[in-house]
């Protein structure tokens, strides 16, 4: 409730208005509270990755493909694989030589654990040069 006065007159009238300055001060509070609180608030990782504009190499005379599927079987070039059987398939391929680079492909309904098992399984098998097979993106840019 506020009173206005009104030097030509002697009695004091009441106002039925609100006086919306201290309700501006209040909201002016809460937004700077809130502009601080909300950069605080969030839980992501801001990370700035580089774009890779590499050049294709060009693929091995005979490249090794081992492919991860979506229902989790394993396929050396065109022929399936087992698990259990896949460090003796990979000798057979490569005739024993682990220094041999394995294109890996993988589909992409696959869970990333599943891929790290299998190339850990590799790397116990004493395969160590991987290469991760992907489709190519449109060129970049700049």
């Amino acid at each position: 409730m506020s009173v206005r006065l009104d030097h030509g007159e002697e009695e004091l009238n009441e106002l039925h208005e609100i006086n919306v300055t201290p309700f501006i001060d209040v909201i002016l509070v809460l937004l700077i509270i809130f502009m601080i609180a909300a950069p605080l608030a969030t839980v992501d990782i801001a990370v700035d990755l580089p774009a890779a504009n590499a050049e294709a190499t060009a693929p091995p005379d005979k490249p090794l493909f081992l492919t991860l599927k979506a229902d989790l079987s394993l396929s050396l070039d065109n022929n399936p694989v087992y698990r259990g059987a896949l460090a003796a398939s990979l000798d057979q391929a490569t005739a024993g030589d682990k220094q041999q680079r394995l294109f890996l492909r993988a589909d992409k309904s696959v869970p990333y654990g599943e891929l790290m098992t299998l190339m850990n399984e590799l790397r116990m098998a004493g395969y160590l040069h991987v290469a991760l097979v992907g489709l190519e993106a449109e060129k970049l840019q700049p």
